[in-house]
């Protein structure tokens, strides 16, 4: 594959931008320093003509967030034709969407937090809504990650505050009950779990800050559960990443309770590739350096639908929008 020209793609028009540029640069020097062709593609509002125009055979999704994990550069690349690393359309939109991936971890018997989900034009009747369902809730974006737009509630007041809050980045709120446990995440390539590590955020919630600030959380690995325990952690990472059905590179976060049971709070198709990423640090547990680990995420490059669109040369275009193309006759 080293003949070949690989673009990482980066950047993005998300809330997670920041983090995409930091994973993409990272992807980059690994694939610079194996001495494979590489160019950096930034992604942005106009990444179609980008694409079109690109003379790269493969491209390396350094993406997080809408646009980017959700499906949509995924069919774009679909049609264009160029083999990129993660999973499909379908799967991608699936496990960006928490409400869907939700429903799917339900349909196949995968434990996840008792939850329900509203629009943002429902925040005025919240109280009436939330009823019964009690505190402490957990509220988030229905799309996205890193956290943004998620924290606690321990009254109404505040699960107001924090669907205003989550209102900002999607048109729909998902509430949780909040699970108090250890936060755990699994790496899997292809479906099968190399390895669980712990995270004991200093400031009490896994949040943006400590996730992407160093020193601000500390890791395990393994995680410090019983061996037994350990492994059903695993089989449940992979149930559920078999439920949305991912492939390449994934991490599914669960939270561990005290009272033996788990929890499995969503599956991320394009994990974070930083210095404080977790996937990294669980694939360097299983024998991958960052190096090792980034060329198993491209050797798992492809289209999962067909070999991409034909182009139809301009000349033989339709010279308006909805110009209808003539039919042959029938013979």
């Amino acid at each position: 594959m080293k003949d070949k020209e690989i673009g990482i793609l980066l950047g993005g028009v998300s809330a997670e931008r920041e983090i995409s540029l930091k994973t993409g640069e990272a992807m980059y020097e690994a694939r610079k320093a194996r001495g494979y062709r590489v160019q950096k593609v930034f992604v942005d509002a106009d990444i179609d003509r980008v694409l079109r125009q690109t003379t790269i055979d493969f491209a390396v999704i350094a993406l997080h967030g809408t646009y980017g994990e959700d499906g949509c550069i995924q069919g774009m690349l679909e049609t264009i034709g160029i083999p990129y690393t993660g999973s499909g359309v379908l799967a991608s939109a699936l496990a960006m969407d928490k409400l869907k991936s939700k429903e799917l971890f339900r349909l196949y018997n995968v434990p996840t937090p008792p939850y329900y989900a509203l629009r943002t034009d429902d925040i005025e009747r919240l109280e009436q809504i939330h009823s019964s369902f009690g505190f402490p809730s957990f509220v988030k974006p229905r799309s996205g990650g890193s956290s943004v737009g998620a924290g606690a509630a321990n009254s109404m007041m505040e699960l107001r505050q924090r669907c205003e809050e989550a209102a900002r980045f999607d048109d729909w709120i998902l509430v949780e009950r909040l699970i108090r446990g250890r936060e755990v995440a699994v790496g899997l390539l292809d479906g099968n779990a190399l390895g669980a590590i712990e995270i004991e955020p200093k400031g009490g919630f896994y949040d943006y800050k400590s996730k992407y600030q160093k020193g601000q959380s500390e890791y395990h690995f393994p995680a410090r559960l019983s061996p037994t325990r350990y492994q059903g952690v695993l089989n449940l990472a992979e149930r559920a990443v078999h439920a949305v059905g991912a492939t390449g590179a994934t991490r599914v976060d669960l939270l561990v309770t005290s009272e033996e049971n788990e929890y499995v709070l969503e599956v991320n198709t394009l994990p974070g590739m930083t210095p404080t990423s977790l996937l990294p640090k669980i694939a360097a547990g299983a024998g991958y350096d960052f190096g090792d680990l980034c060329e198993a995420i491209l050797e798992r490059a492809a289209l999962h639908v067909g070999e991409g669109l034909e182009r139809v040369p301009e000349d033989e275009r339709p010279s308006r929008v909805g110009a209808q193309v003539p039919l042959e006759p029938a013979e």
